[in-house]
């Protein structure tokens, strides 16, 4: 029992500095709405995951739910690195991992344009993915973990801001961002967004109302004034801490990525059963309700795996 709780108070202080809050402890449940399945008894399932703390938390969430329902689950989360958990997956080290569209449809698969609209999306990558890889795509959830404008809610008040387009309420000398080093010039990324709604770097932006800086500190800086508005990812959790206001992309600029249960087809056609286990959990799944769970890790300081827990309990499916 000691040992458990130094592994627990080590982790836990390993998350509330933000680095990588994971573990190979996974707390015992037991069923609710999931129910132990006949078929999947003792079967091996490894379960991967990248590092950061949305994929964590996701990736806790599908451990757990798989022994819920009574499979013999490997726990190969917390991956460094997009590429690495993929390859995991592709050359059959793990067998299943939380995936986002966009991901698969850009990185993965190489496809420059994104597409706009989320069903079709999911469908190109599903399909183009299963053709090429033997990568098996679950229906996606709601949660779209893509880039977003954020501001204060004083700010998006003040102007009477609610989408992107509403940037030129503001008046030119005041559209101040703040925007991570990475994210600047991409296409995808900030000067892409500025040509994709009709704005002038330079000119509707002035260049000088530009801060570069780096994640960590960006929300904060949105927060504290230093910056009017900044480029966010719209599931972190700092946007709940700070009560920051996510712009809507009325222009459906930013590429879509929808997360999803992705299984090499093996697994995918011995059990089939898997898809109806992750159906309702990823029905669940919001922007809203991933930040949540996000800024109790990131914020709070609370274990990705407890916080799995937690909210599997919360939502009936285990106990």
């Amino acid at each position: 029992m000691r040992a458990l709780v130094a592994l627990l108070l080590v982790t836990g202080a390993v998350a509330a500095c933000g680095l990588r809050p994971a573990s190979s402890f996974v707390p015992p449940v037991g069923p609710g709405s999931i129910r132990p399945v006949r078929a999947l008894d003792g079967v091996r399932v490894r379960v991967t995951s990248k590092e950061f703390t949305e994929q964590l938390v996701l990736g806790k969430i599908a451990v757990l739910a798989l022994t819920a329902a009574g499979a013999d689950v490997a726990d190969q989360t917390n991956v460094q690195g997009s590429v690495n958990a993929r390859a995991s997956l592709t050359r059959g080290d793990a067998d299943l991992m939380w995936e986002y569209t966009g991901t698969g449809w850009i990185t993965y698969l190489g496809q420059e344009t994104p597409i706009p609209d989320a069903r079709r999306q999911y469908a190109a990558v599903r399909d183009l993915d299963l053709r090429r890889n033997g990568i098996v795509w679950l229906p996606p959830a709601p949660l779209n973990n893509t880039y977003a404008i954020g501001l204060k809610r004083t700010t998006a008040e003040q102007y009477g801001l609610t989408k992107i387009s509403d940037l030129t309420k503001i008046p030119v000398a005041r559209r101040t961002f703040c925007v991570d080093h990475e994210t600047f010039g991409r296409d995808d990324g900030f000067l892409g967004m500025l040509r994709g709604y009709g704005l002038t770097y330079g000119a509707d932006v002035p260049r000088a109302g530009v801060r570069r800086v780096s994640v960590g500190i960006l929300y904060n800086a949105i927060a504290s004034g230093q910056c009017a508005m900044g480029l966010i990812s719209t599931t972190d959790g700092r946007i709940k801490a700070l009560d920051l206001v996510v712009l809507a992309d009325d222009r459906h600029f930013f590429p879509l990525y929808n997360v999803a249960v992705t299984m090499r087809r093996q697994l995918a056609d011995a059990h089939p059963e898997i898809a109806g286990i992750f159906a309702p959990i990823s029905a669940k799944l919001t922007d809203e309700v991933m930040r949540d769970l996000n800024a109790q890790v990131d914020v709070d300081g609370d274990v990705p795996v407890l916080v799995a827990r937690d909210w599997l309990r919360s939502q009936g499916f285990v106990t």
